[in-house]
């Protein structure tokens, strides 16, 4: 009986003629063997670099999506205040939207315009300025406080000056002018920007501190104050009934 093969064909032919490795210094070096350093690296870093170029990417879309949204919101609102000026009554933007913009916000020297929103949670103010509810309404005797993003509505709050004119137009047609008064960075749990002094009319602008931080929501807040200084108006210029105390500067 002849012996049985110890390889079925398939496997002889895997491994060769005659089943016998060739000589190895014949092959050069092996294709099993860990590929020079040198590549590993330049494999290592191109690796890195698209994990780089998709962060970035991503994060360059992120900025814009939101930016975007906060522009096309404020267009959105502008239709909802007319309607408030119209004498209609919390009106919403959008059918979905928990809130409602209650004044409008301008900074002629900053060529700013701006609609402020109920309330100043994350939700609101990615679309806006917010008022925080528990302050004065804004135009309204008392200290008003409004908050925004750094990067989108309220970046002009850097370029703000003392003397600078800021304007309020209120739901019944009024409009407040102010003056700066001061600018400070205070720490975010300082809640002394919300006091009110006597019965002036104040306004009261806070945002994130440094402006050019990677992260949003840092321990600092940015806040600029203002004060009433004139005669509120209506948006036709008839003069209102009431007459905020003038500011001396």
């Amino acid at each position: 009986m002849s012996p049985q093969p110890r390889y079925r064909d398939r496997d002889i032919d895997f491994l060769g003629i005659e089943c016998a490795w060739p000589d190895q210094a014949k092959l050069g070096p092996s294709r099993l063997r860990p590929p020079p350093k040198h590549w590993r690296w330049r494999h290592l870093a191109l690796i890195l670099a698209l994990l780089l170029a998709t962060a970035g990417i991503w994060q360059l879309g992120q900025a814009g999506y939101i930016h975007a949204k906060a522009w096309l919101a404020q267009v959105l609102i502008r239709d909802a205040w007319s309607r408030t000026l119209a004498g209609e009554q919390r009106v919403r933007p959008w059918p979905w939207a928990d809130t409602w913009p209650v004044a409008r916000l301008r900074a002629p020297g900053q060529d700013a315009d701006l609609y402020v929103l109920a309330g100043a949670d994350g939700r609101a103010i990615a679309f806006g300025p917010g008022h925080v509810f528990g302050t004065a309404a804004p135009g309204e005797a008392g200290n008003s406080v409004i908050g925004g993003h750094r990067d989108t509505h309220f970046a002009f709050l850097q370029r703000l000056a003392v003397g600078d004119l800021l304007e309020i137009e209120t739901p019944g047609r009024r409009v407040v002018a102010y003056r700066v008064t001061g600018r400070d960075v205070v720490d975010r749990r300082d809640s002394g920007v919300m006091a009110a002094h006597d019965a002036d009319t104040e306004l009261t602008l806070v945002t994130c501190y440094p402006f050019d931080a990677v992260r949003a929501g840092g321990p600092m807040r940015y806040v600029v104050r203002a004060r009433a200084e004139v005669v509120a108006h209506h948006a036709s210029g008839t003069p209102s009934s009431t007459t905020p105390a003038p500011l001396a500067i």
